[in-house]
């Protein structure tokens, strides 16, 4: 297996590697764009990280990025830097299908969301669309629209979901900074299975509109190859939109500032199950060993849980009621268009009681409290992202596992959407089969910088590599 670490060319390289080139006039928008182009014309075809590529278009933004930087006057901090949104997010000019036949083609596409009017303003080249689930419903990615997206270091595998396009996009760096979204764990899951970083910023500090249908579950964040370009992403997209109802209240900041500060002091929780959690010995070991070398480094470690059961049942109350709600909106013809499986659990989301979706919500707000509690003596907490490597494309759960939904097999990450804390994946090596494992560090709400400062201790103590190409194994 060949890994790429370090840069061969415009194709290969970071975000601030990019911005430092066009900086001393070594490298331009153009040529940047090109690369990245050519590599998702290359490599797409084998993983369908992207479902809508616009080559004119992302072209044009990339002459005119040429121009301000030759004139000394670049128009943002990603101005000139390849890009793509997920198809869940609306993007003047190009189409947002949601992985769904009931979706027309015919637009008009005149509007920009938030997060892509946040990008396109800081002079991002946005080159297209990533491959989404239909409506994001699921943790790997495959729709009826667009079909299977898979894992660049084995397409016989999953990318994860439901941001997998932009985890196998990012793993392939088809575009260098990608827009993901976790609503149980949609940024954090492809992250795991792909070898790359993404964070899922505390709830309203990204802002969303029009609002997911999971409401307050869902989260916007970056996916990259690094956690330098993550903070990046999150100083151009993490202020205030009127239009998000749900939208934190914040100022505007440098993401990049607090990376370096290391580990030293501070005091983090190991929880290698959370107290219920079976985890392939492999990916524990590999974990363990990252959580290691946080304790070289000077972190305070204890191994402990943060003692509560599983709340999967509160979760799925919530998002079974989502999908209801999008199913209802759907004619008797659009439905028979939706994918079985997400029909099943809009099915069950519309017979949920009233009374028990608010004890839901109540449920929830006791363990937020718990969590916030918990880290009034804990400054993070680490876990694995997932207890199992990236099974075969094409299954919404392992072959064989007996398994009945993607949330079953996904225990760490769904939690901490109930708690709307910050979250991230980190990979922290290869398993003996070639596919990544990644490390999931948590912190209290608003305390995304303490999550990127302890993921980028762990990236540089152990730089990742990515496939050269992807890659089919047995």
């Amino acid at each position: 297996m060949t890994v790429c670490t370090k840069v061969t060319d415009l194709g290969q390289a970071t975000a601030t590697e990019l911005l430092a080139l066009y900086a001393s006039g070594k490298a331009s928008p153009v040529e940047a764009t090109q690369a990245a182009l050519d590599r998702i014309d290359r490599f797409n075809p084998a993983v369908n990280a992207y479902c809508h590529v616009d080559h004119q278009g992302a072209l044009a933004s990339a002459r005119q990025s040429e121009q301000r930087w030759q004139q000394g006057q670049p128009v943002g901090p990603l101005d000139g830097v390849p890009s793509s949104i997920k198809d869940l997010t609306l993007t003047i000019g190009m189409p947002t299908r949601k992985g769904s036949r009931t979706t027309s083609a015919s637009g008009p596409w005149d509007v920009d969301a938030p997060y892509s009017a946040r990008m396109r303003a800081a002079g991002a080249v946005l080159l297209g669309k990533t491959t989404s689930p239909e409506f994001g419903w699921k943790g790997v990615t495959d729709n009826p629209l667009y079909g299977i997206t898979r894992n660049p270091w084995n397409t016989r595998c999953t990318a994860g979901g439901s941001s997998g396009g932009a985890g196998a996009a990012a793993a392939l760096n088809m575009g260098v900074l990608h827009q993901g979204s976790d609503a149980g764990g949609s940024i954090r899951i492809p992250c795991g299975f792909t070898g790359t970083f993404g964070l899922k910023s505390t709830f309203g500090l990204v802002p969303q509109w029009p609002a997911s249908a999971m409401t307050t579950l869902s989260h916007l964040g970056p996916m990259t190859r690094t956690v330098r370009d993550s903070a990046l992403m999150m100083t151009v997209t993490s202020a205030p939109d009127r239009r998000d109802w749900y939208a934190a209240a914040t100022t505007e900041r440098d993401w990049q500032q607090d990376l370096d500060k290391g580990v030293k002091g501070l005091k983090i929780a190991y929880s290698p199950t959370l107290g219920y959690v079976s985890v392939d010995p492999e990916i524990a070991a590999l974990v363990r060993q990252a959580v290691n070398r946080l304790a070289d480094l000077g972190a305070i470690v204890e191994q402990v849980d943060p003692g509560f059961s599983d709340p999967l049942e509160m979760f799925n109350t919530l998002w079974f009621a989502g999908a209801a709600k999008v199913v209802a909106l759907l004619s008797p013809d659009q439905r028979a268009m939706v994918d079985p499986g997400f029909l099943a659990i809009a099915e069950q989301g519309s017979r949920i009681d009233i009374v028990d979706y608010m004890k839901a919500q109540d449920a929830r707000a006791a363990l937020g409290q718990q969590m916030a509690e918990f880290h009034a003596r804990y400054d993070a907490l680490i876990t694995p992202t997932l207890p199992l490597v990236a099974f075969e494309a094409g299954h919404n759960v392992p072959p064989g596992s007996g398994l009945e939904h993607w949330m079953n097999w996904t225990p760490f990450s769904y939690p901490f959407n109930l708690t709307q804390q910050p979250a991230a994946s980190v990979p922290c090596g290869l398993t003996s089969a070639g596919l990544p494992a990644g490390v999931h560090v948590v912190a209290d709400k608003y305390n995304d910088a303490l999550v990127m400062q302890i993921c980028q201790a762990i990236e540089s103590s152990q730089p990742p590599g990515f496939p050269s190409e992807p890659l089919t194994t047995d």
